[in-house]
């Protein structure tokens, strides 16, 4: 019921009802990347992505990000980028959380690498 009432009233969580009705109409889904998020395109290559969980536009990957913006590259057809090892997995942003980046977090005062005239 919760959820029902999340797609009627927010758009932030997911997808709103309107958005649900379109795409069933006349979506045509394309893929789905590893994350869970849905790829579609409509019969005029307008295109759009229904993401899994709640929605930040920095969880498109690289493989999807190009034909979400409509750029030419040599994975766009098999949408299948060979991720290493040494490649960090996606983080969401983190601003204005507890765990945001602060070059001084562990201590608690800012060093100036200045003095001021007035004091």
């Amino acid at each position: 019921m919760l959820t029902l009432f999340k797609e009627i009233f927010t758009w932030w969580n997911r997808q709103t009802i309107g958005t649900k009705i379109y795409t069933m109409f006349f979506g045509k889904l394309v893929g789905q990347d590893d994350q869970g998020n849905k790829y579609y395109k409509n019969k005029s290559d307008n295109r759009w992505v229904i993401y899994k969980d709640e929605i930040d536009a920095s969880k498109i990957p690289i493989e999807w990000y190009s034909w979400i913006h409509y750029t030419k590259n040599k994975i766009e057809d098999t949408h299948e980028l060979k991720k290493f090892d040494w490649q960090k997995s996606h983080k969401p942003n983190l601003t204005g959380t507890d765990q945001a980046y602060h070059p001084n977090k562990d201590k608690n005062e800012f060093k100036k690498k200045y003095k001021s005239w007035k004091n």
